[in-house]
């Protein structure tokens, strides 16, 4: 079988650093020589590789994310697949993201490392390895954005980082992974069958996750809408539900056409207006928040900023939410 003509853009992040006995763990610049070297990518497929930023995951924005996009789009049209090399701390953002404005049918996998280019065990190399052969399975198309780590294939909507140094940290808590990675083939178990596409040509970051603790009161929302978001998206308690102090903030958020998003800050399961106590699921309901499904709360910010982006209108975006989180 002819070999795959793939592109591998890098981004940073601790996949291309190296341990320094002054400064620590820091950017390395020798991560492009690395991988136009490395002989057991060149044995699965025909490599280019693009250096498109070298900076730490913490420092990519919204706008980083989607140049990046923008990137992807023109450069996949001369390859059969794109693989992505980024930082483990905003990789499930960016692949979100990508995984709502990218169009194409060809394989798009974004893969990491939890350990520096120096450390005992690095998983780096591995994590390519599975990227590259990912990016060249015939059954990864029309999958959407992927994610591959510790020999496991999720999907960008799904996974999360779930530890800060565990190898095995993205995980895809409610679902399970796509398929994994074995020695001799890419084994996929299933489809994601959410696989929502929201084309854009502009991206609203004005957009604010609050999350909610016990005895909070309503400081964030009115900063907020002081420095008018577009929207809030609420990390509520269970199923839903939020302190009856936040209750007049987000009536005034409401009045002003601020979507008002709940979601929860459980780990898995969806928000449902069970509660009809004041500040429970189904009050907020009734006041006009639009409950968010099963997507965690940073995720749903990328969303909105997407949607915000490709809309610019208010009522269409909560047209568009209230037909989509059922």
């Amino acid at each position: 079988m002819k070999k795959k003509n793939l592109l591998i853009i890098t981004t940073g992040g601790t996949i291309a650093m190296k341990y320094d006995e002054v400064f620590g763990i820091i950017q390395n610049d020798e991560m492009s020589d690395y991988l136009l070297n490395f002989p057991q990518i060149r044995n699965v497929a025909d490599i280019d590789v693009m250096e498109f930023t070298n900076i730490p995951s913490p420092y990519i924005s919204p706008e980083i994310m989607f140049k990046l996009a923008k990137l992807v789009e023109e450069k996949i049209i001369e390859y059969d697949g794109v693989i992505i090399t980024h930082g483990t701390d905003t990789l499930e953002e960016t692949a979100y993201l990508l995984d709502l404005v990218l169009t194409t049918r060809k394989p798009v996998v974004l893969t990491a490392a939890m350990r520096s280019g120096t450390d005992l065990g690095l998983d780096g190399p591995r994590n390519i390895v599975g990227a590259v052969r990912v990016a060249s399975a015939e059954q990864a198309r029309n999958k959407g954005v992927l994610v591959v780590m510790n020999d496991e294939i999720d999907s960008a909507r799904d996974v999360v980082k779930t530890d800060t140094g565990k190898t095995n940290s993205f995980i895809s808590l409610s679902y399970g992974p796509l398929g994994i990675i074995d020695p001799d083939k890419v084994i996929f178990f299933r489809d994601s069958v959410i696989n929502e596409k929201i084309p854009t040509d502009s991206l609203e970051t004005n957009i604010d996750l609050i999350r909610c603790v016990c005895g909070m009161d309503d400081r964030y929302i009115n900063c907020s809408l002081s420095n008018n978001a577009k929207a809030l998206v609420i990390e509520a308690f269970g199923r839903g539900n939020v302190p009856p102090s936040l209750i007049p903030a987000l009536k005034k958020a409401l009045e002003k056409n601020v979507i008002v998003v709940a979601v929860s800050r459980s780990y898995t399961g969806r928000v449902l207006p069970e509660y009809g106590y004041e500040g429970g699921g189904k009050y907020l309901q009734k006041m006009g928040v639009i409950l968010g499904g099963d997507l965690r709360g940073h995720k749903m910010r990328i969303k909105l900023m997407v949607l915000f982006g490709k809309y610019n209108n208010p009522d269409l975006v909560r047209k568009y939410l209230l037909n989509s989180n059922d």
